[in-house]
């Protein structure tokens, strides 16, 4: 049987007693309903119960709550809240399907979203958290059993990497899963939806997600390069448009943060701590529109590009273009990522 729809007094006596309401898809870890209110069609998602399910509410209320100060909006408004059901009550919001070049309205779309937030917010959500020596250290390793060679200053390259992007400066609002799915295409603009993995840092980890595919999402893809330089110019031009500062630079380490993390090969349901770059050596497995070892070789193209010509990063260029050849020789029915979202 459906869960009733949990709508208790306290939203009564906010909103009105709902009407007709309709079950929607959503993630394991949450239920969501279309409902009916006496002034307007509104959406109902309740977090489900487990371990983190108090921290990833108290995270989406206080992210939608800074993006509510972006214009024109980036979220849904924020109708009602009751945090002992763990419930949000949100504007409904119809969304349509994406244009072909959707992803430069998204970009910009995103750079007001970071935007959102400044350095008085610290301490409002939790600051990004990017790779760890451990990952590093997990990445040569999959070097070593594919038996691709490692020169002697890579190692460094890559503890300083995580080092930096550990520093990175930034106070911007990180919507966490940035992802196809998690983005409403309406008549008046790109809204998004799904803040349980928010937190606060640089912009550039999210920009990011244009280059190395969505790395948290199953929809993985590879924008075309003229379209990935009109997303990226919309994303500049948006985030100096609302803060009034350029751009820092950083895209680069940024990118090669995410190649390194193996748990942006499976779906957060099976990120607890497995070495995901350890198991691609001997086996692959599909999420979404590619398998793991896919993803990899489009994140390794990716970075190889970038880093050609950054001084702190040649040794990973050279090893990240020498990895991926070595997995298209010795996988060679390996596909490129789809270039379209599904």
């Amino acid at each position: 049987m459906w869960p009733r729809l949990p709508f208790g007094d306290g939203l009564r006596a906010a909103l009105g007693t709902p009407g007709r309401s309709r079950r929607l898809g959503s993630s394991p870890r949450s239920r969501v309903w279309r409902v009916e209110l006496p002034t307007t069609t509104a959406v109902v998602k309740q977090l489900v119960a487990d371990p983190g399910a108090d921290e990833r509410y108290a995270r989406e209320v206080a992210a939608l709550g800074l993006a509510a100060r972006a214009r024109p909006p980036v979220v849904p408004a924020l109708l009602a809240t009751d945090p002992g059901e763990r419930v949000l009550v949100l504007e409904h919001l119809d969304h349509r399907r994406p244009s072909e070049d959707w992803i430069v309205d998204y970009a910009g779309t995103l750079a007001r979203l970071h935007a959102s937030a400044g350095p008085e917010d610290a301490g409002v959500l939790p600051r990004w958290q990017g790779p760890a020596q451990a990952d590093a250290d997990s990445f040569l390793g999959l070097a070593d059993a594919l038996e691709v060679p490692v020169a002697p200053g890579v190692p460094g390259e890559l503890r300083e990497l995580v080092q930096r992007l550990g520093r990175a400066p930034g106070h911007a609002l990180l919507h966490g899963d940035p992802c196809p799915g998690n983005d409403l295409h309406t008549a008046a603009g790109v809204r998004f939806i799904d803040f349980e993995q928010a937190s606060l840092g640089s912009g550039l980890m999210e920009l990011a997600y244009l280059r190395v595919g969505f790395p948290t999402c199953w929809c993985v893809t590879s924008v075309p390069a003229p379209l990935l330089e009109r997303a990226e110019g919309a994303y500049r031009t948006a985030w100096r448009a609302a803060t009034g500062c350029a751009l820092q630079e950083g895209l680069a380490d940024a990118c090669a943060g995410w190649l390194l993390r193996g748990d942006a090969l499976v779906e957060r349901a099976r990120r607890d701590g497995t070495d995901h770059l350890d198991r691609l050596a001997d086996r692959d497995w599909t999420w979404g529109t590619a398998s793991a070892r896919e993803r990899l070789v489009h994140r390794l193209g990716v970075v190889s590009r970038m880093t050609a010509a950054d001084a702190s990063l040649g040794g990973v260029s050279g090893l990240t273009a020498d990895l991926r050849r070595r997995m298209l020789v010795r996988w060679p029915a390996l596909r490129p990522v789809p270039a379209r979202r599904p």
